[in-house]
This record gives structure tokens, C-alpha cells and sequence, in this order.
């Protein structure tokens, strides 16, 4: 059974960044990008790992990628861009990610939020906000003022992030 996407984009031009969540506030948790903790090989299986222990709650989601998969479908392509990757860090741990790529060459450039996800032990902390923010922060200084996202119609707590964001419905087609 085909599922209906639900298809979100905001124009990155008025953007203003909610603020920190005092629960999240309260924590020694940090974001940086994986370009500040190095794009290495170490780092790459790390983020494969935060990756997939993220997506395992994702509604429709299937089995997640091997990491061959992984490398080659997300890793050595041309848009994959460690500075573009926010990492959530707790002491060593990494906790939460959230990245976007890059789609300058279209008549209609924009940027693409990829995935935000927290490890569960760190959810309803205002991590994944924390973390989508830094990156909307990020992607503004890119050039492109629109930034698209797709979601599975039940994963309900992401789509209301992204609406509490600014992101609103749009009918552009998913690749």
C-alpha cells in the first residue's frame, strides 16, 4: 500500500529560533557538527550507529541500511557535507543528530532536512528541537531559502516539531 508523505518547507528568510528548553538547559549536552568532531572513519561508523538506533522508531521505516549501504548511499556521494550534520554529545556519548543536504543545481535550489532523531533515553527533553534548530541555523547560511522535508503521515511527533518550527504543508513532487 502506497503511503501518502506528508511534504513540509519553510522559507528560511524569517526564521527565528525557539528558545532551549529548560530540561534541556539543565544538561551538559552540546551540539556541534560532525565537521567539529572530525569526519573521520570512526566518526562515520559512529554516526551510522546514532543513525540507525535513531531510526528503529520510525513508522514505515523497514530495515535500516547496512554499513556498505550506508557509506555508499550516504557517505561518498557529492551533497554529503559534515558540516551540515549537527551531532547531540553527552560527555562522549553521541545522543541525537539531525542533518540536511544541499540541492543548489535546480531552478528551485533548496535544502533537504534528512533525519532528526534522538536516542529514546534522551526523548521529550526538547533535544530533537535543539538539534533541528542548529541546523535550520546552519542551512541559512548556505545561500537557498528553502529548506523541504518529508514525513510518514504517523510519525505525528516529528510533523508537529516541523509545524512548531515554521515549516508548513506543501505540494511540491518527492523525488
Amino acid at each position: 500500500m502506497d503511503v501518502e508523505w506528508v511534504r513540509l518547507e519553510m522559507d528560511l528568510t524569517g526564521y527565528k529560533p525557539p528558545p532551549p528548553a529548560a530540561e534541556l538547559e539543565a544538561t551538559m549536552v552540546r551540539v556541534v557538527t560532525m565537521a567539529d568532531l572530525g569526519d573521520n572513519d570512526e566518526s562515520r561508523h559512529r554516526l551510522f550507529a546514532l543513525n540507525r538506533e535513531c531510526s528503529a522508531d520510525i513508522p514505515g521505516r523497514g530495515p535500516f541500511h547496512t554499513w556498505d549501504q550506508y557509506r555508499e548511499l550516504r557517505l561518498e556521494v557529492p551533497w554529503f557535507d559534515p558540516h551540515a550534520v549537527s551531532i547531540a554529545v553527552d560527555n562522549e556519548d553521541w545522543v541525537g543528530m539531525a542533518s540536511f543536504t544541499a540541492h543548489p543545481g535546480r531552478e528551485d535550489g533548496y535544502l533537504f532536512s534528512e533525519m532528526t532523531g534522538v536516542v529514546r533515553r534522551w526523548r521529550r527533553r526538547g533535544l530533537a528541537t535543539a538539534l533541528k534548530a542548529h541546523n535550520i541555523g546552519l542551512a541559512r547560511r548556505s545561500g537557498l531559502n528553502m529548506m523541504r522535508t518529508v514525513q510518514h503521515p504517523g510519525n505525528t511527533a516529528m510533523i508537529t516539531l516541523n509545524r512548531r518550527l515554521g515549516f508548513v504543508e506543501a505540494s511540491w513532487e518527492y523525488p
